[in-house]
């Protein structure tokens, strides 16, 4: 299965051209996406979750600190720190579509 990515500037084109947004230039359809992203991480900074009804939830999930192995030196143990790392979990119509 070959995989094809679409950034973000493809994605508002492609919006753009299928919908005919009227009163709405490419450039400004481009500045929501970049609003919606924005206001995504800071929301996600202050660890509130964004859910976008049937299409998912990003949230933030705390992985906790563990003890592992320098790949370099496998007998060398070493502390893996505790970080924070976005997740996202799939709405229901994006779950069926996907089937």
């Amino acid at each position: 299965m070959n995989k094809k990515i679409i950034n973000q500037k493809e994605l508002s084109r492609l919006i753009f051209d299928k919908y005919k947004i009227k009163n709405l230039s490419k450039k400004e359809l481009e500045n929501i996406f970049q609003l919606f992203i924005d206001e995504t991480i800071e929301n996600l900074q202050k660890n509130i979750s964004v859910k976008i009804t049937s299409f998912g939830t990003f949230s933030v999930k705390t992985r906790y600190s563990r003890g592992g192995v320098n790949p370099r030196n496998p007998q060398e143990r070493i502390k893996i720190p505790e970080v924070r790392v976005a997740k996202f979990k799939t709405g229901k119509k994006l779950r069926d579509a996907l089937k």
